[in-house]
């Protein structure tokens, strides 16, 4: 039998996350028919998607950023200024994430995360479906994860 020793660090090291992330991703190919399928195809790789509200005098309004990968739209974040609530920007900028994803992405779904205090409500009243609840994530709050099925090519 052969002894390893081992150490364990804590530095950050983007080299070796780097090499970490290219194993991982190596392994789940290798492991998973479903990814490796996805290798060499458009949706192989995470595709930036991002919707901007601006005013007349071109002053960011609002915003979505968010990402395409394996027909799947992911909503990283949504803010509309606070001065132009009300006015259906949420919803507009949403909407033409979800049109994108769909009509031009080929994508079949959204996710997102919010907070008790942002917007679970809000996704709701948009279609959107609470999957996953984590309380007390941060401390005091509440984690939603919340999902929506698209129409093909972006059909309402």
């Amino acid at each position: 039998m052969v002894r390893h020793m081992f150490r364990l660090e804590t530095e950050v090291d983007k080299t070796r996350r780097d090499l970490l992330r290219s194993r991982l991703l190596e392994s789940n190919t290798t492991t998973s028919p479903v990814l490796r399928a996805l290798r060499g195809t458009p949706d192989e790789r995470e595709r930036p998607l991002h919707v901007w509200v601006l005013t007349e005098g071109g002053e960011m309004a609002g915003g979505l950023v968010g990402h395409t990968w394996a027909s799947w739209l992911h909503v990283t974040y949504l803010w509309v200024d606070e001065r132009c609530r009300g006015a259906g920007l949420g919803g507009r900028l949403l909407a033409e994430a979800e049109r994108i994803a769909a009509a031009e992405r080929g994508c079949a779904a959204v996710r997102l995360e919010t907070w008790d205090f942002q917007a679970p409500d809000f996704y709701r009243g948009k279609g959107y479906e609470v999957v996953c609840v984590i309380p007390d994530y941060p401390p005091g709050l509440t984690e939603y994860t919340l999902v929506k099925r698209l129409a093909p090519g972006g059909q309402r």
